[in-house]
């Protein structure tokens, strides 16, 4: 019975009332058995006459016992059945009133030390149930704590917590927002819907505990920045509403963590497989190229070709070049991706390297007008001069892709105090602000490149991380009246070293 103690915030309380009929009934019955027991000393005090001057203390004894197993109520109802008895037993016994007054006196202290331990009793009774349930909360929250480490991060976390949360709190009914997924999750019986109740907690900010309907209601934060909210319905206090949505939060932040280094690790595994099959296609093709370029090299030489199986002889050659120069530039990117490209670095003057850079692309270049402009041709840079000549014929090719017809592309080479910086220049489509940081990813085109030339998306790149090896770093301009220059700042001395 020591369970069922009804202290006197409890019946006052709207919330005792909420759904207690059955504890009404048991403080009804219990009331009526601490009567019953009175009336049971009373007859026998009666029944046997020996009794009755201890009477007054069988009385206080009962009283004393129902405050300790029932509660202070109960207790009261069974000391003023024991007053009206002790009262009746003197009227109806006139020679214990023979010294009336001090009769009254050992009434009234009767029944004070009655109601004065029952409320001790209750006090402490109550202390201790407070205590028990603070400890069981932290059972609780502890649970919660432990089954929310080894939830499944794979999955929403949502659906799991709900769950945890409506069974291990013995809650009627639990509602969780997650903001991020812009999800509401629900357990228990809600006689409302959940979803606009849980949104509007997180939109206007609201925690509170209503007792009246039993709500407790958090917005889950993640430091001062609000991620989600929680909506109870049950008894829990609120510290434990506090503590939920803390752990709420935390595994909402986990969860996100998780799923971001899943998706870094997915899109590294999947630009190592695509580096390796690139490589490998490269490697592939590497031979058939070279015995396609050998046998037309050998037609030639032959002779005896009539103009129109030459024309066909030039065009192949042209064409296996191309397809060389592009296996080339695949095998380069996928050897930078893996880092198994040594920088051999040496002094190479700028004016040579740019001259070796017009050279290799002279066929591209017949068409168009070019400027070149060295500030000091003798001027050095330690480079990888392969890697270099790559970074270079990528920018210009690109610029006389683009380009419009007729217009100059202008190739400069200057020094900025320990830098040497390249650039090439052009008039063409201008690069959208967006675009001008991705435009050096790979396989990324701009949506003003994409239509006008065809291409892969793999120079660029390319150039990015020749410029990266050496300790450098690229970047384009696009203005319509002033065209569009890409840049290549690399540093005078660069040490040696793998990429």
């Amino acid at each position: 019975m020591a369970d069922s103690i009804i202290p006197v915030r409890g019946i006052l309380s709207a919330k005792y009332f909420r759904g207690s009929g059955t504890r009404i009934l048991l403080f009804v019955l219990e009331c009526a058995l601490g009567v019953g027991v009175v009336m049971l000393m009373a007859a026998l005090a009666r029944w046997f006459s020996w009794l009755l001057p201890i009477s007054a203390l069988l009385f206080l004894l009962i009283v004393v016992l129902a405050a300790l197993w029932c509660g202070f109520w109960q207790a009261v109802a069974v000391s003023l059945s024991a007053v009206v008895i002790q009262a009746l037993f003197a009227a109806s016994h006139p020679l214990s009133l023979a010294a009336g007054t001090a009769n009254s006196i050992t009434v009234a202290v009767f029944i004070v030390v009655a109601l004065t331990v029952s409320r001790l009793s209750a006090r402490v009774t109550d202390h201790a149930r407070d205590a028990e349930s603070r400890s069981g909360q932290m059972r609780d929250l502890y649970e919660f704590t432990r089954r929310t480490l080894q939830m499944n991060l794979h999955m929403e976390p949502g659906p799991q917590l709900v769950e945890l949360v409506h069974d291990i709190f013995a809650l009627e009914a639990v509602a969780v927002f997650d903001a991020d997924l812009h999800e509401v999750y629900q357990a228990g019986f809600w006689s409302v819907d959940p979803q606009e109740l849980a949104q509007s907690v997180y939109y206007f900010e609201t925690s509170d505990d209503d007792p009246e309907t039993g709500l407790g209601r958090r917005v889950v934060r993640l430091g001062q920045v609000p991620v989600g909210s929680l909506v109870v319905r049950g008894e829990t206090s609120a510290l434990t509403n506090n503590a939920i949505a803390s752990l709420i939060a935390i595994t909402f932040d986990r969860y996100r963590a998780f799923a971001n280094e899943s998706r870094i690790e997915t899109e590294r595994r999947t630009e190592q497989l695509r580096s390796t099959v690139l490589d490998s296609l490269a490697h592939a093709y590497k031979t058939p190229l070279t015995a396609i370029r050998a046998a037309s090299t050998g037609l030639v030489e032959m002779g005896k070709l009539s103009a129109g199986q030459a024309e066909l002889v030039s065009l192949i050659n042209e064409q296996t070049g191309l397809l060389g120069e592009l296996t080339t530039r695949l095998l380069t990117t996928a050897r930078l991706d893996a880092g198994e490209i040594s920088i051999h670095v040496e002094q190479v003057a700028l004016g040579s390297l740019l001259e070796e850079v017009m050279t290799g692309l002279k066929d591209r270049l017949a068409s168009m007008k070019v400027s070149v402009l060295v500030e000091d041709e003798e001027l050095a840079v330690c480079c990888d001069r392969q890697l270099m000549v790559m970074l270079l014929s990528q920018y210009i090719d690109n610029a006389c892709k683009y380009s419009i017809f007729g217009s100059t592309v202008t190739i400069r080479a200057f020094l900025s105090t320990s830098e040497a910086i390249f650039s090439v220049h052009s008039y063409g489509p201008v690069i959208p602000v967006a675009d001008r940081e991705r435009i050096f990813d790979r396989y990324y085109r701009s949506s003003t490149y994409a239509n006008r030339a065809p291409g892969t998306g793999i120079g660029l790149s390319v150039a990015k991380r020749v410029a990266m090896i050496h300790g450098g770093y690229v970047w384009v301009t696009s203005d319509e009246q002033e065209g569009t220059t890409f840049f290549a700042a690399i540093p005078i001395q660069t040490e040696k070293g793998r990429s």
